[in-house]
């Protein structure tokens, strides 16, 4: 990032140190607002219930793979822990009251996969509070970062599998965790490419 110089007399333009300054997040280099903020609420909402329609059903197993928990992580993190945490609250009630945009169309409360959702609901808050501490401006932090909100999606997403149907923990994990790993694998590797690049090429036009 180039800085340019300023007249001694004259204090520096906080807005070119920006991108770089600890605790800030992507969506804070958006002037602020709070028309900004709902948008970036209902928008991550919006976002998370689209990619949660990017369904594949598969035998055997508990819940269909989906793009929902890379959503909810990516939201999370691009918009910090309060607002990621607002934007899962939204997507979460307004699938309870009935619109359809859980994971293949469902919604509703109280059903076996309900659990995953309270799950990205928690993990958004998590990974939106380590990517004000910088998680997301470096690969490896990063990945870190997305391995921590997907274990938080399964610890609470497993035992509530367990809890509606009455299968064993071993059950679970088999038809609930396992056969969803290198899918989130992959998803965590997305991450990990497009969000330190983001904050390169905000640091180039700054």
């Amino acid at each position: 990032m180039i800085v340019l110089p300023h007249h001694p007399s004259e204090p520096p333009d906080e807005h070119c140190f920006r991108p770089l300054r600890p605790g800030t997040v992507l969506a804070d280099l958006l002037p602020a607002s709070r028309v900004r903020d709902t948008a970036l609420v209902v928008g991550g909402a919006a976002l998370t219930g689209l990619a949660a329609q990017i369904s594949v059903h598969v035998d055997g197993l508990a819940a269909p793979i989906t793009g929902q928990t890379f959503a909810a992580l990516l939201v999370g993190t691009a918009l910090g822990a309060g607002r990621g945490f607002l934007s899962l609250a939204l997507y979460t009630l307004v699938g309870m009251a009935g619109v359809p945009w859980f994971a293949g169309g469902g919604s509703g409360a109280g059903g076996a996969t309900f659990g995953y959702v309270l799950g990205m609901l928690l993990a958004s808050t998590v990974v939106g509070a380590l990517a004000r501490r910088g998680a997301d401006r470096s690969v490896l932090r990063n990945a870190g970062a997305m391995v921590l909100g997907s274990a938080v999606v399964y610890a609470v997403g497993v035992p509530y599998l367990m809890a509606v149907t009455g299968i064993s923990l071993g059950v679970a994990v088999a038809t609930g965790l396992t056969p969803f790993l290198i899918g989130d694998a992959l998803k965590a590797a997305l991450a990990m490419g497009v969000l330190p690049a983001a904050w390169k090429l905000v640091g180039r036009r700054g």
